[in-house]
């Protein structure tokens, strides 16, 4: 057990910093987004498990397996009789891994149900203030004059744009834009996103969490790209981001709390589509 404990502390070590560090800095995550994504939460959820899994071991090692020292300890904790091979230092080391497990787990729950109050929030705003889009379901439109687009998920979905936006593009650029937004929807980058939302507010100290929300949402992004790049062309969706810049999206979703997309990102996006900002 000692030696599994080292392993998986040694994974973990490596999972919370080298290793992302790599990731976030490598180039070629903007010609695969996908396989970027899936890494990433790879590395996440296995760096969580490797975590948890290396303290639970070295807790468990005077038993010799994690299932005998449950029988030793539950009937101990019950009893208040700790056998004497469990030395504080295991006891804490199992009581650390417990605890970080139920925090991140009520982390993620409680982003789920603030995700799911802000989304109820908005579809009552987009129902009472916007208009139906004619001949685009599930589109709705806002009387306001900056050019913003963004979507909102849930069991009833809807891309919300706005007059501003409308009138400023052509009609291959405004479907470029609609594209986007319903990828994010039909590829659900909403809870993507709130999963490295929860972990990001799990451990605020642990830089690489912010670090990691902040390049997922850019793949989302980026993803969101390609399905626009194609239904109507790499032309339309360039030059909508150009008009539009980085306030046209205030987020993948309408959800609080998150990272939105920035000049930063913006300008990684352009980049893939041959413009240089």
């Amino acid at each position: 057990m000692i030696v599994a404990a080292v392993a998986l502390g040694a994974l973990a070590v490596a999972l919370a910093w080298p290793v992302p560090m790599a990731l976030s800095r490598a180039a070629w995550p903007s010609q695969s987004p996908a396989l970027a994504l899936a890494l990433w939460q790879a590395i996440a959820l296995a760096g969580a498990l490797s975590m948890i899994g290396s303290l639970l071991a070295f807790g468990a090692s005077p038993a010799g397996s994690l299932a005998a020292a449950v029988d030793h300890l539950v009937p101990a904790a019950l009893h208040g009789e700790i056998p004497a091979e469990y030395a504080v230092v295991h006891l804490a080391s199992i009581t650390l891994a417990i605890g970080l497990a139920v925090h991140l787990l009520l982390n993620l729950g409680l982003t789920a149900v603030r995700a799911e109050r802000e989304r109820r929030r908005q579809h009552q705003l987009i129902a009472l203030l916007g208009d139906p889009m004619p001949g685009v379901p599930r589109t709705r439109i806002l009387a306001h004059p900056e050019p913003l687009a963004y979507c909102v998920p849930g069991i009833r979905t809807a891309t919300v744009l706005t007059d501003g936006l409308v009138d400023a593009l052509e009609p291959d650029e405004l479907a470029a834009v609609i594209a986007h937004e319903r990828a994010h929807l039909d590829q659900f980058h909403h809870l993507v996103l709130l999963s490295f939302r929860a972990w990001h507010s799990a451990l605020p100290w642990f830089p690489i969490a912010n670090r990691a929300e902040r390049a997922v949402t850019l793949l989302t992004e980026m993803l969101a790209d390609d399905d626009a790049r194609r239904e109507v062309g790499d032309d339309a969706l360039r030059s909508a981001i150009v008009l539009v810049g980085s306030a046209g999206e205030p987020g993948a979703y309408a959800d609080s709390g998150g990272i939105a997309p920035d000049q930063a990102m913006l300008t990684s996006r352009l980049a893939r589509l041959g413009v240089i900002p």
